[in-house]
Parts: C-alpha cells; structure tokens; sequence
C-alpha cells in the first residue's frame, strides 16, 4: 500500500472513537448553534448503528433527513423502500414511488423513525477524510443501510 494511503487510514480510529462517543442527539430538534459545519454522521438505534453519512453542512443535514422531500431525506427514502419491497435495481423511479400513496405512508413513518434516531457526528473538514471515514465506519459498524452501488 502506498505509504501516503496508509498514513491516512491509519489516522482514521481517532475520529472514528469520538464518532460512536459523541453525546447522541435525537428528536425533531435542531442541532445546537455550536455543532461543527462539515463531518460525519451517525444515525443509531440503540447499538443498532443503522447509517453513516457526510457532509458540509451538518446541521441542515440533520433535519433534511426527517422533515425533507425524497431527495433531501436518502436514509428516510432507504427505510421506505426497504418497508414497502421496492428493492429492485431498475424498478419504480424515485418520482413513480413519491406519487405511490402506499410508499408515501411509508416514506412519512420512516421520516418519523428517523427523527428518533440517536444521532452523533465527529468534525471532518478534509474531503478525503470525510470519505473514507464514512466508508471505515459503515464497515466497521456494519451499518446495513449504507451501501456504495453507483446509481
């Protein structure tokens, strides 16, 4: 392995332990004004870690997660369709399930269940950092909702 990939990797526990130590936050709630703009994200329930993301502007990706449309709430869109079968590569587009009433019950309760999540971030600037921090979390934690297929 290169030695600067390596370098990095290897600096990535540290972040990762004040990731699963940070006082989790959970409810319809906006996060505190002190929260770190760019980072990575958990979303848990109980030792159940459920997702990892990342992102520039932390606080607003919070809330989109549980009060967003189906493009702004990815992990609330995942639950859904996981709740309702819509599985398949190809299948309904992301517009047909939106208009679908059945999915839309689905979509507004996974919003809900995401709201109650346990939600924690560590501070990540760096792109690199941030990339390969959600992908070593997700592993690690066995994070089932994160996947990394192209789309």
């Amino acid at each position: 392995m290169d030695p600067k990939f390596a370098a990095l990797a290897d600096s990535l526990h540290p972040s990762f332990i004040k990731l699963i130590t940070c006082r989790p936050h959970s409810g319809r709630v906006r996060l505190p004004l002190n929260v770190p703009r760019c980072g990575v994200y958990l979303f848990s329930e109980g030792d159940d870690h459920l997702y990892v993301g990342r992102t520039d502007r932390l606080r607003d990706r919070h809330r989109e997660h549980w009060s967003g449309k189906a493009n702004d709430a990815p992990f609330a869109f995942k639950l859904a369709r996981h709740a309702t079968g819509n599985l398949v590569k190809g299948g309904p587009t992301r517009k047909a399930l939106e208009r679908d009433p059945v999915f839309a019950i689905a979509f507004a309760e996974a919003r809900d269940r995401v709201s109650a999540m346990q939600f924690r971030w560590v501070e990540e600037a760096d792109p690199n950092r941030q990339c390969l921090l959600e992908i070593y979390a997700t592993v690690v934690l066995e994070a089932r909702y994160n996947d990394f297929i192209n789309h």
